[in-house]
């Protein structure tokens, strides 16, 4: 056990999240560098979009602390990129009006250039291949060109960490794989921080470059039974290639290996590992663990 990467540009440290008396997340330690493609996956219900929220500011932890480029985390602001699985547009605004709203929002309005953000709009949306949509609704639009939108919404203010909520969760599987395509694309271009949530475990190991596995079944020192206000850790972490992919990767045997790991590291709850035999093997992992958790 160790304290973990202090130059990290992600940093969480011993939080917990608690909704009243239920326990959330317990404990949770994470570390990510720079330009880190992180894919989150886990049970239902075991705190995967909590986490995200709690990174995006838009709620605090119960306990611990969240650092972000070296600052402690505050509330939501352009520095954090946010992508629902629900497309955050105003139906009333055209696609450019929509791309264009948060440069106008966060705007110093003495030093706002007006004409240079609407060429940076453009160029988003010819590189999100809408260059012809620019004066539509969203209405007019397909789901996953909807969501294309809603990317350039959020990359346009240039964010440090782009947070994404099951963003492709909506549209079909063929949409979806193209969204999969342009995403990596995006990440080697501007070679940003991302953080997305999914249930969908081939989508997880096919984007990032860390897939970290959040889940409530596991054992420790404090027992079993009600009495046991246990709420979820990430049990493992793994490090993937940082290489362009084919989608021809999804049906290698190496491929189903991972996935078949992570259904036994994180959603069986008939086996629950010991905090102390988690996969944390990938060079940023630590944990910081109390003396109930390790006692036998």
């Amino acid at each position: 056990m160790t304290d973990g990467n202090n130059n990290a540009f992600l940093q969480v440290r011993d939080v917990y999240k608690q909704y009243g008396a239920k326990r959330i997340l317990d404990n949770v330690d994470l570390a990510v560098d720079r330009s880190e493609f992180c894919t989150l996956v886990g049970p239902s219900g075991c705190g995967k979009s909590t986490l995200l929220r709690l990174i995006l500011g838009s709620e605090q932890p119960t306990s611990g602390n969240i650092i972000i480029d070296g600052e402690e985390n505050g509330p939501p602001d352009t520095g954090k990129g946010i992508v629902f699985q629900r497309y955050s547009l105003f139906p009333n605004r055209t696609v450019m009006d929509n791309i264009l709203l948060g440069t106008r929002l966060s705007a110093n309005k003495a030093g706002w250039d007006a004409a240079r953000a609407e060429r940076e709009a453009r160029e988003f949306l010819a590189r999100m291949r809408l260059a012809d949509h620019g004066n539509k609704y969203p209405h007019e639009l397909s789901g996953g060109m909807q969501q294309r939108v809603a990317i350039a919404q959020s990359l346009i203010l240039k964010p440090k960490i782009l947070l994404m909520d099951e963003p492709f969760g909506a549209l079909d599987p063929d949409t979806r794989e193209e969204m999969q395509l342009l995403l990596l694309e995006l990440w080697e271009e501007y070679q940003m921080n991302v953080f997305f949530v999914t249930h969908d475990l081939d989508e997880a190991a096919y984007l990032g470059t860390r897939i970290l596995v959040l889940s409530q079944y596991y054992s420790d020192g404090r027992g079993n039974g009600p009495h046991v206000n246990r709420g979820a850790k990430i049990v493992a972490d793994h490090q993937l290639k940082q290489i362009a992919k084919g989608v021809h990767i999804k049906r290698t045997a190496e491929f189903g290996t991972l996935l078949q790991q992570i259904r036994e590291e994180g959603f069986d709850p008939a086996l629950l590992q010991h905090v102390t035999q988690f996969n944390l093997r990938h060079p940023d992992s630590y944990q910081t663990l109390t003396k109930e958790e390790l006692s036998n």
